[in-house]
C-alpha cells in the first residue's frame, strides 16, 4: 500500500533538487534520512522533512509496517516562477527567475 507526501511552492529550483533525489529513488526510508542528515545541499533539510512526513502519514495506517517502506517515487515538479528585476548598465534592466518547486515523495512496503 502506497503512501505519499507533497511539499508545495518551495523556494527553490526543481533542477537542484533532483540532483539530490535521483540519489534517493529506491532506497529504503532509513537509508535516505541518514544521507540527507550528512548532505550539505540547501534541498536536503526539506526532502528530508517530506520523507519523514510520508512515513508518518504511513505510520497512521496500521496495515503498512513502517519498518520495510522504502522510496517507490520521487519527483520535483515546477512551480510558479517569481519574476524580477535586476538594473543594469546604460538604463536597462535584466529579468531575475526565482524559481518555485513543488516537491512529491511516494513511499510503499517491500514485499
Amino acid at each position: 500500500m502506497e503512501t505519499r507526501a507533497v511539499t508545495r511552492f518551495i523556494r527553490i529550483s526543481p533542477r537542484k533538487v533532483r540532483l539530490i533525489m535521483n540519489e534517493l529513488r529506491g532506497r529504503k526510508v532509513e537509508d535516505a534520512v541518514n544521507m540527507l542528515s550528512f548532505a550539505p545541499q540547501k534541498g536536503a533539510g526539506m526532502l528530508k522533512k517530506l520523507i519523514n512526513s510520508a512515513a508518518s502519514n504511513a505510520e497512521q495506517n496500521s496495515a503498512i509496517d513502517v519498518d520495510s517502506l522504502y522510496i517507490k517515487n520521487i519527483y520535483a515538479d515546477e512551480g510558479p516562477i517569481l519574476k524580477r528585476f535586476r538594473p543594469r548598465a546604460q538604463g536597462r534592466s535584466t529579468r531575475i527567475r526565482k524559481r518555485t518547486s513543488h516537491l512529491t515523495v511516494v513511499l510503499d512496503e517491500k514485499k
